[in-house]
């Protein structure tokens, strides 16, 4: 797509990792896709901090004359006037008891934001052509209106688990029945949701809390945006975009899977490149060829690969039992570990949480490796090894997995995770849960069985490996941009930024009969 005119879009992602990753990639195809563009993402210093260290030195952010570009504002933010940690600008540093601060302390970006427009719009004589924000961040929605623009909602999750999210937040209909089982305002009848699959905040939500009083008026200003993106694609989601346009009732673009080029390719990945390590910023626990040299010795869809996110770990007791069940399975795992629940996540992993003798046992018998804090997950996920994925259900993790034909055994944690899982199983087929949240117990022999029946070639677990092939190949049709063919999330995005260059227009007309 090309432009006469120089445009400006303002990026607004929430401070978190599964939300300014996606926010970059987003950032990175409106590059791709135009001339002339400036997409500034704007968020606090170490978020940009991060996000610049994501970027590897051959990717190229600043382009030559007339490509568009990509550039970052710092919005000033300091934690500590909101008896938050110093330099507590994420919610991966943030403790579990004061995260309701930290999304209450966001909403003092409003102001900076409104500088950071009107300065640009001074600077250019022109306002930009539209902001791009966050659900959490609704108040852009106030913020575009007052500034002559307008504001785009960018949810990073998909259909589906959005739309289960905000329209459980704004009704809670929990909250007015006693029965376990209960239906959500946008979703039929059939697809009724339990109260074991809501996080112990929204559990507790009475309308009046903490949590509600930050969610349903930046959910209801988000509503009231000019339109809506989704990390998502028309054909691996039919019925969730269907439900989700239906109860918003604004442009909505399917523009996803947001993920690199390289991880949309057939070939398998046998060697230590880099992608996870560019897309997320962080060192990894193992060296890369290590990890590689390990999986070139696997069968083919013989490694069940095992990570809970950036910001979930899991209780003492249940860490054990899934180390009890995955020795007993005797299938090979490489599972991605961080300290239990109740110690500080970022510190130092002890052998007494896992069975005695358990890593040195796995990685001498050659049927596991354990890894500290971060491993290359897109390219482990990608290799022909690989084939099961035990995950928390994060929206990033699901297309990854899903963008690889893995399918996936569910432990939803928090954020939209279970509504996800839910999916994942009653809409998609791909996925069974092997537990809900940090409360549960699990048993190790229990493990032991779920894992041999997802491992297993035939029966449901070579159902779900079909199933989750079908979606690999769906995701790559909607994402492939070769010649003059357009899948329909490349189509979706060209949509997209007709509709805000038409807008701009409309407003610039509206302007002038005054």
């Amino acid at each position: 797509m090309g432009s006469d005119h120089h445009h400006h879009i303002v990026m607004l992602p929430f401070m978190a990792l599964g939300h300014l990753i996606p926010f970059l990639e987003l950032a990175k195809q409106i590059k791709q896709r135009t001339t002339g563009f400036t997409i500034t993402i704007a968020s606090t210093s170490l978020n940009i901090q991060y996000l610049q260290s994501t970027i590897s030195s051959s990717s190229s952010i600043s382009s030559s004359s007339g490509e568009s570009t990509i550039d970052f504002a710092v919005l000033p933010f300091n934690s500590s006037d909101y008896a938050l940690p110093p330099n507590t600008e994420n919610t991966e540093n943030v403790p579990l008891t004061e995260i309701g601060e930290f999304f209450s302390a966001s909403l003092n970006l409003e102001a900076p934001v409104r500088k950071l427009i009107a300065d640009i719009t001074a600077r250019e004589g022109t306002a930009p052509l539209c902001i791009i924000s966050d659900p959490f961040f609704g108040w852009a929605t106030n913020v575009a209106e007052s500034l002559n623009t307008v504001n785009i909602t960018f949810t990073t999750g998909g259909a589906y688990g959005t739309l289960a999210y905000i329209s459980l937040w704004l009704h809670l209909p929990h909250f007015h029945t006693d029965s376990e089982e209960f239906t959500v305002l946008g979703f039929p009848e059939r697809c009724r949701f339990h109260r074991s699959q809501l996080h112990p905040f929204m559990r507790a939500a009475n309308g009046k809390d903490l949590w509600s009083r930050f969610f349903q008026p930046q959910i209801s200003l988000s509503l009231k945006s000019s339109g809506w993106l989704t990390n998502t694609a028309e054909e691996i989601e039919p019925f969730g975009m269907e439900i989700f346009r239906n109860y918003i009732k604004l442009p909505l673009w399917s523009i996803g899977p947001l993920l690199p080029q390289s991880a949309l390719k057939k070939s398998s990945s046998t060697s230590g490149s880099s992608i996870s390590t560019q897309r997320t910023g962080k060192k990894l626990g193992i060296p890369a060829e290590e990890c590689f040299q390990w999986l070139n010795l696997q069968r083919p869809n013989s490694v069940l690969y095992i990570s809970f996110g950036s910001q979930n770990t899991i209780r003492a007791t249940q860490m054990m039992e899934l180390a009890k069940g995955l020795e007993k399975s005797e299938k090979n795992f490489i599972w991605v570990i961080r300290p239990p629940l109740g110690f500080d996540i970022k510190g130092e992993f002890r052998s007494e949480w896992l069975p005695e003798g358990f890593e040195e046992r796995v990685r001498g018998n050659k049927q596991g490796l354990v890894v500290r804090n971060w491993a290359p997950q897109l390219e482990i996920l990608s290799h022909e090894s690989t084939g099961a994925f035990l995950s928390h259900c994060g929206w990033n993790s699901v297309v990854e997995s899903l963008s690889q034909g893995v399918p996936i055994m569910g432990w939803p944690m928090a954020a939209e995770q279970s509504y996800n899982s839910k999916m994942l199983m009653e809409e998609m087929g791909v996925s069974v849960e092997l537990t809900r949240g940090v409360q549960n117990e699990i048993v190790g022999e229990k493990v032991k069985e779920l894992i041999e029946m997802v491992m297993d070639e035939n029966g449901k677990g070579g159902e779900m490996r079909k199933k989750a092939g079908e979606i690999r190949e769906k995701i790559r049709a909607a994402v492939r941009y070769e010649g003059n063919e357009a899948g329909s999330s490349v189509k979706a995005m060209d949509d997209f930024l007709n509709y805000v260059l038409e807008n701009r227009q409309e407003r610039e007309s509206k302007i002038q009969v005054v």
